[in-house]
């Protein structure tokens, strides 16, 4: 599984860990994904999202069809 999200499209960011001593070595910050099943009763089918948990909070907030027709619009679903 790939950690993207399916809605923001946030990727995992790379970056460096810093000692005391100033040494530089490669680090992953790794987004929080959560895999979840959505219910829409509009269209009466059950969708499997990878999304991030602040997605979740949006979606449980202005409901899972408004951030999804939001998100076709922006393109950012296929």
């Amino acid at each position: 599984m790939s950690k993207v999200c399916n809605i923001s499209g946030k990727r995992v960011m790379f970056g460096n860990n810093r000692s005391k001593a100033m040494n530089k070595t490669r680090r992953r910050f790794n987004i929080n994904l959560v895999r979840k099943r959505f219910y829409i009763p509009e269209e009466d089918r059950w969708v499997t999202l990878n999304i991030k948990a602040s997605v979740l909070k949006t979606i449980n907030k202005n409901g899972i069809y408004a951030v999804l027709k939001r998100a076709q619009e922006k393109g950012q679903l296929k």
